[in-house]
């Protein structure tokens, strides 16, 4: 995932000092945000003449066309537009830009629904907007995966309530790139942080449950709907390299891999008729409780000497409540 700087969020020292000692640290983006201030342009003429690092501009305004012919003089890379503050204007082309739409978490995503043709990525404003070091609302995680679907091939980014720990969420999320301000520049060095970001070293306050997947959104099959062809087909439409089987009253009772699969079929590939569904199913798979904290399912999936790429999340009783998914974490990367 990549971590755009929030440059206005530091207080210490010059622009130029602020920006290289971000550049020093490999940062992917400088994160500029114009609150209909001509005045921004000036400082990113200055941050162009000694820092080739991309500028990630937030345009907040009702009027973005009058700021049109600066953004393409300075070649800025991405440029985000401010849906509330539009007022109805949409965006029809004139920047060079990659472009982006951004809604705060109170705004639904069917408000933006037919407007996202022309823009590359959405950004999710996580806290209350102009709120330095504000709390994520974990609202914006259903909203990310309801969004991904919607728009598998648009990018997503986030701002706001970025730390270790939702960085983690994030990346596992397959989310793009994180805008952090106050959690980069506050009580430890800015190289620190950014290590934070991108490992697993991380204090919670969220639990699986705030980030899963939830069981509708979950490749499951019911007892009544169990057998061969129903497994397949389960595994493929979610493409998510497996199924989970439920058994009565929503319990977990096991699940089918590609590996399985795969595993089944080599055992009888010169008698395909013999291929059992009963021979495919896990009936002991690891699981994790929706209420566990993500540090501890991190501690957990280290007491296995083997790749974990899911996991289905119960509740005490387990029942089936969704699932979390690691295969985002490579991608998230890229």
């Amino acid at each position: 995932m990549k971590i755009s700087a929030s440059v206005y969020s530091s207080k210490e020292g010059s622009l130029k000092e602020i920006v290289q000692n971000l550049d020093a640290h490999g940062i992917d983006y400088l994160h500029i945000d114009c609150r209909d201030n001509p005045e921004v342009f000036a400082d990113i003429e200055e941050i162009r003449t000694f820092s080739s690092t991309p500028i990630d501009l937030h345009l907040i305004t009702a009027e973005p066309e009058k700021y049109f012919d600066q953004i393409n003089a300075l070649n800025i890379e991405l440029v985000t537009l401010q849906f509330e503050d539009l007022n109805g204007y949409q965006y029809k082309g004139g920047l060079t830009s990659k472009m982006g739409l951004s809604i705060v978490t109170d705004t639904p995503l069917s408000a933006i629904a037919n407007d996202f043709a022309v823009y590359d990525f959405v950004l999710m404003m996580a806290t209350t907007p102009g709120q330095s070091g504000g709390r994520f609302d974990k609202i914006n995680f259903r909203k990310i995966r309801e969004f991904k679907k919607a728009h598998p091939k648009k990018l997503v980014h986030v701002d706001g309530g970025v730390n270790a720990e939702v960085s983690f969420i994030l990346r596992n999320m397959g989310v793009h790139s994180s805008v952090v301000g106050s959690y980069l520049f506050k009580d430890q060095p800015v190289g620190a942080a950014l290590l934070n970001l991108k490992t697993h070293d991380i204090d919670s306050h969220y639990s699986v449950g705030d980030f899963m997947r939830l069981r509708e959104e979950s490749p499951i099959v019911s007892a009544s709907e169990r057998n061969l062809k129903s497994v397949l087909q389960c595994i493929e439409d979610a493409k998510l390299g497996f199924c989970i089987l439920e058994g009565k009253d929503q319990q977990l009772d096991g699940i089918v891999s590609n590996a399985d699969l795969r595993r089944e079929m080599l055992r009888n590939v010169d008698h395909p008729q013999m291929v059992s569904l009963d021979n495919m199913v896990n009936k002991s798979p690891i699981s994790v409780n929706e209420q566990t904290t993500v540090s501890d399912m991190l501690i957990f999936l280290k007491e296995f000497d083997f790749p974990i790429n899911y996991l289905p999340v119960v509740d005490d009783s387990n029942k089936i409540k969704g699932v979390v998914s690691f295969l985002n974490l490579v991608k998230g990367e890229l």
